[in-house]
């Protein structure tokens, strides 16, 4: 599986505000900032698994496409659409890693019904999320996608 499927991607409820915030201003692309070369390479979509305390996959986006490189010529081109305000913020972030990831999606769609952890589980026939993320196959996508249906921020 893979290459155009959906994607689950655990995040952390303080990126995910930060990013509901910026759709809610209207900014339409976003880029989720990763040490090193972070899955998804190839999706269709992305949900959002948004961790602990939150517990939930609290919205999807259209994937756009993963950039991996340099971390100063990324920031350079894609670092207006990160949550990380500031390149000094975007530098403590990214610390010494030699390469970075940005995960880039559109049309960022916060669910009116987010999916408890538990029923995601249930669904997908497992006991725990991988922290790294996964694919799952379109049929799964399509479900939890109406399921969620949502709105920006």
């Amino acid at each position: 599986m893979g290459d155009k499927n959906p994607f689950i991607m655990m995040i952390q409820e303080k990126w995910w505000s930060r990013f509901l915030q910026r759709c809610r201003q209207g900014r339409k692309i976003h880029s989720y900032v990763q040490r090193s070369a972070g899955a998804p390479k190839s999706a269709s979509m992305i949900f959002f698994y948004v961790a602990k305390p939150v517990g939930e996959i609290a919205g999807y986006a259209d994937f756009i496409e993963r950039q991996v490189g340099d971390s100063d010529q990324l920031w350079k081109e894609f670092g207006k659409e990160s949550v990380l305000e500031t390149k000094e913020k975007y530098d403590e972030f990214v610390g010494d890693s030699p390469k970075t990831s940005f995960i880039r999606f559109k049309n960022l769609t916060e669910a009116a019904e987010p999916i408890p952890l538990n029923n995601v589980l249930l669904l997908l026939g497992l006991k725990r999320l991988s922290r790294k993320g996964f694919y799952i196959d379109n049929e799964i996508g399509n479900k939890l996608q109406t399921l969620m249906e949502g709105t920006c921020g």
